[in-house]
Formats: C-alpha cells, sequence, structure tokens
C-alpha cells in the first residue's frame, strides 16, 4: 500500500464520530500522523484502536471548540512537538434548533455559530503559522448545501455554513501566495447520528456512509492538491467556482 501523506501531520475536529472519524481513518491508512480532537474521549479512543489496527498513529485530543483557549493552546503544543501543520480538517458541527426564527433564543443561536463559525476562525487564527511552516498547507472545511438552498426552519444552520463559506473563502485570497490551499467541501446528505436527528424519516440506508465520503476528502488534502478557495461538491463529484449573482 502507498501512503502518500507519510511524515505528515493532519489535524481532525469532531474526529469521534460520523465523516469527521472517517476521514480520520482515512488520513491515518495514507500515512498521516492524525491529531484527533473532540468531545467524546471514548469515541476517540475508539478511533485510535482503528487507526492502530490499520498501522497507522494517532495523538488524541479531548477539547470542546468552544474552548477558544483550547483551541490555542494545542497550536502552541503542536508548534512545541512538530513544528508545523500539514493538514487542517474543520469537520466539527452542530445541527442547532430545526425551528422558526422566531421562535429561536439566544442561546442556541450563539451556541450553534459558535462551533459551525467562530470555533473554526480560531482554528484559523491558531494554525495559520504552523502550515505556513509546511511545504503543503492543505485545509479543507466541511459545509453543507444548506447555505446556498437556506431551508425554511433551519437558520442557524444554514447562517453559520454561509459565514463558514466566506471566512474560508477570504483565508484562501489571503494566503494565495503561501503554501496554504483552503477549500470547502460539500459532503451532501450523509448516514450520520447528526443526519438521522434533523431528518428522522430518512432512510438512512439511502445516503452514503462517511468512509465512502470521506475518500473524496482525502485528495484535497494531498501535497499536490493545487486549487485553493474552491467548493468540491460529493454528489457531482466535482470542484466548482463560486459565482456573482448574474
Amino acid at each position: 500500500m502507498t501512503h502518500p501523506l507519510a511524515s505528515r501531520i493532519a489535524l481532525v475536529t469532531g474526529a469521534s464520530r460520523g465523516l469527521g472519524y472517517a476521514t480520520a481513518v482515512a488520513l491515518a491508512k495514507a500515512g498521516a500522523h492524525v491529531i484527533a480532537v473532540a468531545r467524546t474521549q471514548g469515541g476517540l479512543e475508539e478511533l485510535d484502536d482503528t487507526i492502530r489496527k490499520d498501522g497507522g498513529s494517532a495523538t488524541l485530543v479531548p477539547l470542546t471548540l468552544t474552548d477558544f483557549d483550547g483551541i490555542a493552546r494545542l497550536g502552541a503544543a503542536l508548534n512545541e512537538r512538530h513544528g508545523k501543520l500539514d493538514i487542517l480538517v474543520g469537520n466539527a458541527g452542530v445541527a442547532g434548533p430545526s425551528s422558526p426564527l422566531g421562535h429561536i433564543e439566544m442561546k442556541p443561536w450563539n451556541d450553534t455559530m459558535a462551533v459551525n463559525v467562530t470555533a473554526n476562525f480560531q482554528l484559523i487564527r491558531c494554525m495559520e503559522p504552523l502550515l505556513k511552516l509546511s511545504d503543503a498547507g492543505r485545509a479543507v472545511f466541511v459545509t453543507s448545501g444548506s447555505a446556498s438552498k437556506v431551508p425554511a426552519y433551519r437558520g442557524p444552520y444554514a447562517a453559520s455554513k454561509a459565514a463558514l463559506e466566506a471566512l474560508v473563502r477570504v483565508w484562501a485570497a489571503e494566503t494565495a501566495t503561501t503554501p496554504i490551499r483552503a477549500n470547502l467541501f460539500n459532503p451532501g446528505p450523509v448516514r450520520t447520528r447528526m443526519r438521522a436527528t434533523v431528518m428522522p424519516g430518512e432512510d438512512p440506508a439511502t445516503l452514503p456512509t462517511p468512509e465512502q465520503v470521506a475518500e473524496f476528502i482525502v485528495p484535497l488534502l494531498l501535497p499536490s492538491w493545487s486549487e485553493t478557495g474552491k467548493f468540491y461538491d460529493y454528489k457531482t463529484r466535482s470542484v466548482m467556482d463560486f459565482h456573482p449573482p448574474a
């Protein structure tokens, strides 16, 4: 088996389950040492077992991403231990409330924005210097079709993903002349616990598994990947540009 990511350091958030778990496993199989970040210690330990069975390696980081100081401490620790970061996968996210906007309280609104937007902003702030020390820093953030389709009753989630897309595109523009390449990945509906919570009547057997989707994230994280500020759509298997309204 070839290991195109051998000797590379990859940080994955939301790594204890779902798409984050599958992406962490796929990166480890490709040879990367995975820095696995999640709230759930048990899920991280299961991930570590899976990665080790495949001959890979991981560092487990139990961390709530709304601990913004904790993200900064993680950046300092990675600098001290590895002196760089090659790959950043911003996968962690929350669904937020499914209600009319007028019925949503401030706390669930703020909680959704904190995880889906502000935590990723802090990751960018704290990990950019380390990604610049890589010969080919690669970053992918997981978005959603809700950012553009803006479905009714999904306001906090849709707004947070739209903000995330703008954030990543700005960062891509700012780092275009550096070794960093930052892109967005839209997995579409995936067979995850969060999807089942939002769409309880949906047959999960009709959806792709996280493992199937994760295989398409890995190529965006290879040193050979050259696009930045783009949008990869899993459903159509295509890289898209963002276009202003006609």
